[in-house]
């Protein structure tokens, strides 16, 4: 195997995603996202994705999603493998309110075409949101968003990738809200192994229902 630790040249990732929520009067929901990443900071975008899908709200602290995305990566420093990729994924996320901490726990199983050969794939995020000048995240509030997710694949070795952030948010009302920090992405093959640090820069519009149920909710990325 050929290993590299850490690939000197800082990235990019650009996340823009729009976001209807469902409650306990509109069960149903949906989201959709465009991503770019660059090898550089601001520079050489190597990576274009654009994904869609549909929630339903079991219960506030329940949420399950069916979502699709394509998938395009050209020439870039990670290794990723080139060309196109279709993707259909099942997901459950689990939320914790405590107080002032917030917390995410996202499953995810992935069904993957990626240049024509199929995949799985299995990921597990935990994240993790602290509000700075309030307990909740409403209008006008900075905080704090923390995430570690790991993907998994069913054959050996099993290990493909594991996503560290930190960042700091910014609600501006109840639709849009705004981050900005540092991801880090460590890719594994039994032919290559590295990690990239990346400026990861976020946008979020929530599309908020006329009648909906007010509650709580967290900003996190569809990715």
């Amino acid at each position: 195997m050929t290993a590299k630790a850490q690939n000197n040249k800082t990235g990019t990732f650009g996340i823009a995603t729009v976001v209807l929520p469902g409650d306990s009067l509109h069960h149903w929901g949906g989201y959709a996202e465009l991503q770019g990443r660059g090898d550089k900071v601001f520079n050489q975008y190597f990576y274009y994705e654009t994904k869609t899908g549909i929630s339903y709200d079991i219960t506030k602290d329940f949420v399950a999603l069916l979502g699709t995305g394509r998938y395009s990566t050209g020439d870039n420093l990670e290794h990723l493998t080139k060309g196109t990729e279709f993707r259909l994924w099942e997901q459950m996320t689990i939320n914790q309110f405590l107080y002032r901490i917030k917390i995410e726990h996202r499953y995810r199983i992935e069904q993957r075409w990626v240049n024509g050969y199929y995949r799985n794939r299995f990921r597990y995020r935990l994240n993790m949101f602290i509000p700075l000048n309030n307990t909740r995240i409403d209008p006008k509030t900075w905080f704090i968003s923390v995430f570690e997710e790991v993907f998994m694949n069913n054959k050996v070795p099993n290990f493909e990738r594991n996503r560290i952030s930190a960042a700091l948010g910014y609600q501006f009302d109840k639709s849009i809200n705004v981050q900005a920090g540092w991801l880090n992405q460590y890719n594994y093959t039994p032919a290559y192994a590295a990690a990239k640090n990346n400026i990861a820069l976020m946008f979020m519009y929530r599309i908020n229902r006329k009648n909906a149920v007010q509650r709580e909710h967290m900003p996190s990325t569809a990715d």
